[in-house]
């Protein structure tokens, strides 16, 4: 009876994998001293791929099915062995199953904001993250360049590679697609369909699908993101000088605010804005309007008298100017007339 029950423990008839537990790539079936019977059977269910291994060598591949495995089920491995066609005697081989389901929620993002070449704004920097889901393809390509023979190869041993090849390849998706910064925020989705094309034969090369990768939010860092909100701004007033000066002192105003609240000398913050001669302006024509509600008489005098510019003052602007040129917020033609504009006062 004990040799019977020694007999029994040392051949396999059922092979198949419950696939206990989430995350988990590749499991091989415990084999020991075991031998496969003759005629056995080999279950892989859905979602599941298996592949035999004979003396390190990939012999057989199974899709989804049940399988009774005989010399007609088993080809390439009974070429390996050499066995005659009766096929009558137990044999060895290690047996890997792979979970062949989408692997979702596999997040990836810019721990640090990453340098691109941008039609607006030449180079910015920009974060990014998302999410994206895979699964194995092509299990014998997975098992040799990957998860090799090892018991168990789960998700997390994978997620650090994945997510560097994702980071790696944003430059060139966002160069694929020919979109620039503010286009490509709006325009997620394309973003993310660029991004995927970029990174499915790197996959593949693994033996993984990618699926579903989705690209949840595009940003500038914190400085970046205020000359764009200033570059907003000028788009809304366009080359009308007298409404850029305006821009500029309304963007102002709260810092003298704050400077009179402080005790701060609001003369120079206004020089440091390059916002003075604006503001001078912008007081002048309200003192002018007061007037002309008074009577014609004393409008007159008031529209005829020139409004005195010094001429440190245009030049303190026209270095304001450069400067937000040189950040992008002016372009050079912008730039070009009101510095035209602000020497014919001078004249």
């Amino acid at each position: 009876m004990a040799l019977m029950d020694f007999i029994k423990k040392q051949f396999i008839d059922i092979i198949q994998w419950t696939e206990e537990g989430d995350g988990t790539l590749a499991w091989r079936f415990p084999m020991r001293d075991m031998e496969i019977q003759n005629g056995g059977t080999l279950v892989v269910r859905e979602s599941q791929m298996a592949i035999f291994v004979n003396e390190g060598q990939v012999a057989d591949v199974f899709t989804p099915g049940t399988y009774k495995l005989t010399t007609q089920t088993l080809p390439v491995l009974t070429y390996l062995k050499n066995w005659d066609k009766l096929f009558e005697s137990p044999f060895k081989s290690d047996v890997y199953f792979f979970s062949t389901r989408q692997q979702i929620d596999q997040k990836w993002g810019t721990p640090q904001p990453i340098t691109i070449r941008d039609k607006d704004f030449g180079a910015v920097r920009l974060r990014a993250f998302g999410n994206y889901a895979f699964r194995v393809a092509d299990p014998k390509l997975f098992h040799t360049e990957i998860s090799g023979t090892r018991e168990l190869y789960p998700v997390a041993d994978l997620e650090g590679q994945l997510r560097g090849l994702v980071l790696q390849n944003i430059s060139n998706a966002i160069a694929g697609s020919g979109l620039p910064f503010l286009d490509l925020a709006a325009n997620q989705v394309m973003f993310a369909d660029a991004l995927t094309k970029e990174l499915a034969p790197l996959f593949a090369k693994i033996g993984l699908l990618i699926e579903n990768l989705t690209v949840q939010n595009v940003s500038l860092p914190e400085e970046l993101q205020k000359i764009l909100d200033q570059k907003i701004g000028m788009g809304m007033v366009g080359n009308d000088m007298g409404k850029f000066m305006q821009y500029q002192t309304a963007q102002a105003i709260p810092k003298f605010a704050e400077g009179a609240g402080q005790g701060g000398g609001i003369a120079g913050d206004a020089m440091g804005l390059g916002a003075g001669v604006a503001l001078g302006q912008v007081l002048a024509q309200n003192l002018q309007q007061g007037l002309q509600g008074g009577g014609a008489a004393q409008a007159a005098p008031a529209a005829a008298a020139p409004t005195g510019v010094k001429p440190e003052d245009v030049m303190a602007t026209l270095e304001k100017l450069g400067d937000l040129k040189a950040k992008g917020i002016l372009t050079q033609e912008e730039f070009d007339a009101k510095k035209a504009e602000l020497l014919k006062k001078l004249v």
